[in-house]
């Protein structure tokens, strides 16, 4: 969802280290941003759903981490800046977690004052995009078009940015045409074999989903409740 960065940038610390943890949490508020912390453990997502942070900070440097598995799983969740925490000499590693999603990586140990930095940047570069973002608010009376080929959403011809989970949900829908799925036949054809979350985590999703394709996402016209439960999609 698109929104005014926050006068206190809200950054997400996904760190398993206890220590780290508090070290990067104490020089964020040092310089006035707020933090959220989680760990790298399953269902980290599920925890953190309706937050939506500024900047993520992720420490991938530990042994037994799938870095590019949790850029790439945090990446279909967000649009917001990754800057990774690397070990030293994974150079081909660094450059798959870059190729997942990361904007920018630090390669530990580092200065509590060049991360700090690289936070700034992204922050900068963050808030300038959203200043010359056109309005991602579709107009009261929207026709939604999906393009197949490019795989682009339009709303009256005006291209919506999603990120690959929302584009996922959506293809889905559409892909069921105008009948219900339930939540679980969504969990399925969006995650496949892979681990899925729960339906709170989808129904975040739907809400996100609706502030980019619905003129008044309380009342959507496009992304509809199924009777019984479940969501169909309605294109016009």
């Amino acid at each position: 969802m698109s929104r005014p960065l926050a006068v206190q940038p809200l950054v997400l610390v996904v760190e398993d280290e206890p220590q780290m943890r508090r070290q990067l949490v104490s020089a964020l508020a040092t310089v006035g941003y707020r933090s959220l912390h989680v760990e790298t453990s399953a269902g980290t997502l599920l925890r953190i759903v309706g937050h939506e942070p500024d900047l993520i900070i992720v420490d991938v440097s530990h042994p037994g981490i799938d870095a590019v598995g949790l850029t790439t799983q945090l990446r279909e969740w967000t649009a917001a800046p990754i800057l990774a925490l690397t070990a030293p000499g994974r150079d081909r590693e660094r450059a798959e977690i870059l190729d997942a999603g990361a904007n920018d990586y630090v390669v530990r140990p580092f200065a509590t004052a060049d991360l700090l930095a690289r936070v700034r940047v992204w922050l900068r570069q963050e808030a300038r995009a959203r200043r010359q973002a056109p309005p991602q608010a579709a107009p009261k009376r929207s026709k939604l078009q999906i393009d197949r080929e490019r795989r682009t959403i339009l709303v009256d011809g005006r291209e919506i940015h999603l990120t690959p989970l929302e584009c996922k949900l959506l293809f889905a829908l559409a892909k069921s045409r105008t009948k219900t799925m339930t939540e679980k036949q969504l969990l399925v054809a969006i995650w496949g074999n892979r681990p899925a979350p729960q339906a709170p985590y989808l129904r975040a999703q739907v809400r996100h989903l609706r502030q980019k394709i619905e003129a008044d996402p309380s009342r959507p016209r496009h992304l509809l409740p199924g009777p019984g439960g479940g969501y169909r999609l309605k294109m016009s």
